[in-house]
């Protein structure tokens, strides 16, 4: 099988993330052109990476690949991803897929009709650690999971005039730019959303225009809950990048920084005395600290040669943004997020008119 060529456009922080799982993969593609607006990024990316062609125009890189990995600010990705898949490439594109529903809906449909793969880079649904994770809550194996709760607890600053500080080229705050993840693995494992709400501030983080700051609380049609506290703005850490799900039978924790999957079973009925012990079991552990990101490429290199669609296709995606520009808009009014007709196995076509087309206001 002939190696997949792969244009890299964007050669910025999170660019680099990317270079070691394109070392990992070199027996299935290669690097073959790199592209940033910097020359002297672009260049050093084409030597780190050993592509054989930077260029500062991505139009100039399309006659030499069959996929893209776009990587670019946020309010780019549409026209750099719309030109990609009428070019007649295959689209892996950073999070979020784009800043509106029209956008969205334009780049899944121009993908359908080119029948290319479109896929959004949500790395979180293929780490061994997660993906073990939803096996277990899918088995039931430590009973009814009622609450996943998720806390990303990070320091995210740039320069004055970043783009990721604007809440027009960002999309929206932290929520969209980084909870997008979140919504979409709660999406993943509790199903369908019912209700939810969303607060957000800048406290803490006066750099951003929206919020820095965000708490997330998903009710769902099975009666669980899902929650994401995430936060720009954090001088400590002590939870980190970590999962708590809370079963009838147990709770099974990640903490990326341990690198373990445990469950935390036999609890001590509450007898007013605080005692909260439980049993502690190392349920898998990885090797090594990262992004893993290789794994999210092999599989939308997989989607490239099969013809299979990726588990963060378009559709997908857009109902994760869905619930997000819902959460934005009940903020905004003070009200409750009505989530019913997002879920994963409904009708996605139709634009839902309380996104107010990803509008951020």
């Amino acid at each position: 099988m002939e190696k997949i060529r792969l244009g890299v456009i964007g050669c910025g922080g999170m660019a680099n993330a990317h270079t070691k799982s394109y070392a990992e993969l070199s027996d299935r593609m290669k690097v073959t052109a790199v592209c940033d607006i910097v020359p002297e990024l672009a260049e050093a990316a084409r030597e780190a990476i050993g592509a054989d062609k930077a260029v500062t125009d991505y139009r100039e890189l399309l006659n030499d690949v069959d996929a893209v990995l776009i990587v670019l600010p946020h309010h780019l990705h549409f026209e750099v991803g719309m030109a990609c898949l009428e070019a007649g490439k295959h689209v892996l594109m950073e999070k979020p897929m784009c800043n509106t529903e029209q956008d969205c809906l334009t780049l899944i449909e121009t993908a359908e009709r080119e029948k290319r793969v479109l896929m959004t880079a949500y790395p979180v649904r293929h780490w061994p650690l997660v993906a073990r994770l939803k096996e277990l809550l899918d088995a039931k194996t430590y009973g009814e999971c009622f609450q996943l709760s998720i806390w990303t607890e990070q320091f995210t600053k740039y320069h004055d005039g970043h783009w990721a500080h604007s809440a027009d080229t960002l999309g929206g705050g932290q929520f969209f730019s980084h909870g997008c993840h979140y919504v979409d693995i709660m999406l993943w494992m509790l199903g369908r959303p019912v209700k939810g709400t969303h607060i957000g501030t800048n406290k803490g983080t006066p750099w951003m225009e929206k919020e820095g700051t965000s708490n997330v609380t998903i009710e769902f049609e099975s009666g669980a809950l899902g929650y994401h506290f995430g936060t720009w703005g954090a001088r400590g850490t002590r939870l980190g990048w970590s999962i708590h799900a809370h079963c009838t039978e147990g709770m099974l924790e990640i903490n990326l920084a341990d690198r373990q999957l445990i469950a935390h079973t036999g609890m001590k009925k509450e007898q007013a005395n605080l005692d909260t012990a439980s049993h502690k079991q190392v349920l898998m552990e990885e090797d090594e600290h990262g992004k893993f990101t290789h794994f999210e490429i092999q599989h939308f290199l997989d989607c490239v040669q099969t013809g299979k669609q990726p588990v963060t296709d378009g559709p997908r995606s857009l109902q994760g943004l869905r619930v997000i520009w819902r959460l934005y808009e009940a903020e905004r009014s003070n009200t409750v997020a009505d989530l019913r007709g997002l879920g994963l196995d409904e009708d996605w076509t139709a634009e839902v008119a309380a996104a107010s087309a990803g509008s951020v206001q």
